[in-house]
């Protein structure tokens, strides 16, 4: 099965290159680009299942073996990234093209905007699978270029200012993370993280530290913890739905990958786990507060994305089985949660002509459909039981409280805390969009949502309804792939079976 593990890298990119040269075909375009990220879905679900199956697997391209050619590793952990990746991202182009239908694809030319869009999907993918250093950055370099072209387009000046920064703030990321990659090698000689499992071990203590000091900031800045967070709410509002949604959904969440992958292989044992369990805590209570005082939707759905990333970090800080498996699940959850609220706040702003809550109301009455599919996922992200936000915030709490420990007990109580502001802030958004006395006259509002964007929108709540209906699977998936991750020996294995060199 070793030769499915590049596709999900190679296959949208030959697809961007097929859709650039469908410029002038616009049906043909989106017929391929849905085409690709279907196929692209189906080899995520096929490794997963293989990856559960006989465990990792490894590919050298070119037929250059490890260490000197490029290695793409596919573990539970990568080829789980790559399932709900997939099917967010096709859920989310599928909305694009219902709203680029609707709108004659002004402010998102199609000839711009499928090409990039798989391209930003190679990014993801080749970031998730990456199995060196160099690799991962270039990953990370793929999706700053797409996603700067999908941030500015139509080339408002609001949105190019929001690029603007959102670009400074990656470009300083990067030179963060390559000035650590320069570091790694004078220090190791090599770049590949399963050879670096093994050399990193032999370093002293304090250069050994300073390195992961420096790709936890690297790493931060590209996950948007605090404080490396101000970026992210001036930047992400200001893109066109779809762009926002999948930014909001999957690009931090890249960041998060890169955390766990590096804590664990290279410098497991957590030495600056307390540090993290601080920063956990200071992204959860300062994006959740700064939710609480806005007025926008996109606005304060953005704080909340923040905000949800200290549980992810807080799980990772715990340096357990179980605090991993925690985290794991936290991410598959978050990312279909946070792009399902962004597609419908998108909804929201179509059908009423804003996101602003003071010009907001009666939602609920003019669009019954609507207000479900933000309900549902609003529920969902705050941790109302039995949804799998409420079980993803469980299982972390209790690896909390398992783990003991001052910080672990005020990581539980501000995780709690945190859970309720939540639901404060996403049910008052919804109580004044939808169920208060309407602000707009419904004569002036439009007549009704393209279909494909509600089906899409509907396709994403059910997949995270689903996602509670699995949950017990999904754990224990996620608890495999934090096993895994902890015993590292696996993952060293798959890339040199006979040894490391």
């Amino acid at each position: 099965m070793t030769y499915l593990v590049p596709l999900p890298v190679i296959m949208p990119l030959l697809g961007a290159a097929l859709t650039l040269v469908l410029a002038r075909r616009p049906q043909l375009q989106r017929a391929t680009s849905v085409a690709v990220l279907t196929a692209t879905l189906a080899v995520a679900v096929a490794l997963l299942v293989a990856t559960h199956q006989q465990g990792p697997l490894a590919v050298s391209l070119g037929g250059w073996p490890a260490p000197v050619g490029i290695v793409l590793v596919a573990d539970q952990l990568a080829t789980l990234m790559l399932v709900v990746s997939a099917a967010v991202t096709l859920c989310v182009l599928v909305y694009s093209i219902g709203e680029g239908r609707a709108d004659g694809d002004e402010g998102t030319p199609v000839a711009i905007y499928h090409p990039t869009y798989l391209v930003l999907t190679a990014g993801v993918t080749n970031a998730f699978l990456s199995g060196d250093l160099f690799n991962l950055f270039v990953g990370f370099e793929i999706l700053l270029a797409a996603s700067f072209v999908l941030l500015t387009l139509g080339g408002t000046e609001v949105r190019i200012r929001a690029g603007t920064t959102y670009v400074v703030v990656s470009v300083l990321s990067s030179m963060i993370f390559l000035s650590a990659i320069g570091l790694i090698y004078g220090a190791t000689g090599t770049l590949n993280l399963a050879q670096l499992a093994e050399r990193l071990d032999a370093l002293p203590d304090n250069l050994r530290l300073a390195l992961q000091l420096i790709l936890l900031l690297a790493f931060g800045i590209k996950a948007a913890v605090f404080p490396l967070s101000a970026w992210l709410p001036d930047s992400y509002p200001t893109a066109p739905a779809p762009v926002t949604a999948v930014f909001a959904g999957l690009l931090t969440k890249v960041g998060v990958y890169a955390i766990i992958r590096t804590e664990t292989l290279l410098f497991p044992g957590g030495r600056v786990a307390d540090a993290m369990l601080v920063i956990a805590l200071l992204t959860m209570v300062m994006g959740i507060l700064g939710a609480v005082a806005q007025s926008d939707i996109k606005r304060l759905l953005s704080f909340t994305l923040v905000s949800h990333i200290g549980y992810m970090i807080f799980g990772v800080a715990l340096t357990s089985a179980a605090g991993l498996a925690g985290a794991i699940f936290y991410v598959v959850h978050h990312i279909t949660i946070q792009t399902t609220l962004f597609l419908a706040t998108g909804l929201v702003e179509r059908r009423a002509g804003s996101t602003n809550l003071d010009k907001l109301g009666g939602l609920a009455r003019i669009a019954p459909l609507l207000g479900i599919l933000f309900f549902v996922p609003a529920l969902n992200l705050a941790g109302i039981p039995p949804f799998s936000g409420f079980l993803g915030k469980l299982g972390l709490l209790q690896a909390g409280v398992d783990a003991g420990g001052v910080l672990a007990w005020v990581l539980v109580a501000g995780g709690t805390a945190t859970s309720l502001l939540t639901l404060y802030a996403t049910m008052k958004a919804w109580n004044l969009a939808f169920w208060r006395a309407p602000k707009l006259a419904e004569p002036d509002a439009p007549p009704g949502l393209p279909w494909l964007m509600v089906g899409s929108t509907a396709a994403l709540v059910a997949f995270s309804v689903g996602l509670t209906l699995v949950a017990g699977p999904l754990y224990e998936v996620s608890t495999d792939a934090a096993e895994n991750l902890r015993d590292r020996v696996p993952y060293i294995d798959a890339v040199f079976p006979g040894g490391t060199p």
